[in-house]
């Protein structure tokens, strides 16, 4: 006996007038994309997923700061999906708002981004909705993906610009202001250099504070260490520039040592000023002399500048001045150069340089003596005392463990 076909089920034609399920999902869809890929963001998402669902839709997605809606919402209400949205994912006790009907996670895999609301409306919500709330969900991971390799891009630009700065003196100024002016820092009023070696694990942590603090900054960790541009503005003058600086600096000490540049007008000189930071950087990290609070002001900047393009000149002064002082110390370890130090320090007054160091007037005189013997310079006489105490800081920056 021959089987008995199955009936053919007879399709039921869609109601006149609308679109079929598939076609609209699809339409939505590539609506959804060109808004993410064209720029609108996903405020324009939520806006299409509210109007094919037929009730408010939030889109949450805190990585990226986002909390935007669709449809009739109040701002409150906003306020309170985002916050809901954000101790979920923060694994913390989060309480349902009232007015959430139904929410579809925003998620890569296992790692959860976000989310997409339905909420009450004033009407009944469209039939197949959830569909809808899954679309936005796709559309927020493309979003995503996109700030991902923004800002994957961006890292590469910056981490780029700051290594060729570094190596390569030659590079064209107009080229220079040209890319950093692609990055959001505008160099045509000048900059200092930040260089700083972290404690910290987390250099990224620091970039971020970098840019937060310090508007118009680029930032970026090159060599296990973090370069920075803090560039001046039409507003804010040299010495503005390099006082905001300072403050940056001292708020990142906790995380490792930051050595400053000097404040450089002409972009052309920034290969110098990382070459100074640099130096900086160095002689705070490896002195134990008592030099940190000193170390960005008149003689010592100067010093630094000199020595990032001239080192040769900074150690031949070192030399003609101080140097046999140092090698006479090292050999018979005595303090001569201590006692230079102490007695400019307490401007040229034996006794308070006495008390300082804990030795005799006499003791004080006769150590002064020794140090115009080896060096052909006299500490009582007002210009030689000026290219010793400059001898003094010269090698402190070129060999920070002076004699104390």
């Amino acid at each position: 006996m021959s089987a008995v076909p199955e009936p053919t089920p007879r399709r039921v034609p869609e109601p006149a007038g609308e679109v079929p399920l598939v076609a609209r999902l699809r339409g939505v869809h590539l609506e959804m994309v060109d808004a993410v890929l064209g720029g609108d963001g996903l405020g324009r998402v939520a806006s299409l997923a509210a109007a094919a669902a037929g009730a408010p839709v939030a889109v949450v997605v805190p990585r990226l700061g986002v909390q935007v809606a669709g449809g009739s919402l109040a701002d409150a209400s906003l306020r309170a999906v985002a916050r809901y949205v954000t101790d979920r994912l923060r694994d913390r006790p989060a309480r349902v708002p009232e007015a959430v009907v139904a929410e579809v996670p925003i998620a890569a895999g296992d790692d959860v981004l976000g989310a997409v609301v339905l909420l009450d409306g004033p009407g009944e919500p469209e039939a197949h909705a959830a569909e809808f709330l899954h679309l936005a969900a796709v559309a927020a991971l493309t979003e995503v993906a996109v700030e991902d390799a923004r800002h994957e891009v961006e890292q590469n630009l910056r981490g780029s610009l700051l290594e060729e700065l570094r190596t390569r003196p030659e590079l064209e100024p107009a080229e220079i202001v040209r890319r950093a002016r692609r990055l959001a820092c505008d160099l045509d009023h000048g900059a200092v250099v930040l260089c700083a070696e972290l404690h910290t694990e987390r250099p990224r942590h620091v970039v971020a504070t970098v840019a937060g603090e310090y508007p118009g900054a680029l930032a970026e960790p090159v060599d296990d260490r973090v370069y920075g541009l803090l560039p001046a503005g039409p507003e804010r003058s040299a010495e503005e520039t390099l006082e905001a600086a300072r403050a940056l600096a001292a708020r990142l000490q906790r995380h490792g040592t930051v050595g400053l540049s000097s404040f450089y007008a002409d972009v052309a000189e920034l290969h110098r000023g990382i070459q100074e930071a640099e130096l900086v950087l160095d002689v705070l990290r490896r002195s134990d002399a008592p030099i940190a609070e000193d170390i960005g002001q008149g003689t010592y900047r100067l010093l630094f500048r000199v020595l990032a393009s001239h080192p040769e000149e900074v150690r031949s002064f070192y030399e003609d001045t101080v140097a046999p002082v140092v090698r006479y110390d090292d050999q018979y370890s005595t303090d001569l150069a201590g006692t230079l130090e102490a007695y400019l320090e307490h401007n040229c007054n034996m006794n308070a340089t006495a008390a300082a160091i804990y030795a005799h007037r006499h003791t004080v005189a006769y150590r002064l003596d020794r140090v115009r013997e080896l060096t052909g310079l006299d500490p009582l006489l007002s210009e030689d005392r000026e290219r010793l105490g400059l001898g003094l800081k010269a090698y402190r920056i070129i060999a920070p463990r002076l004699p104390r």
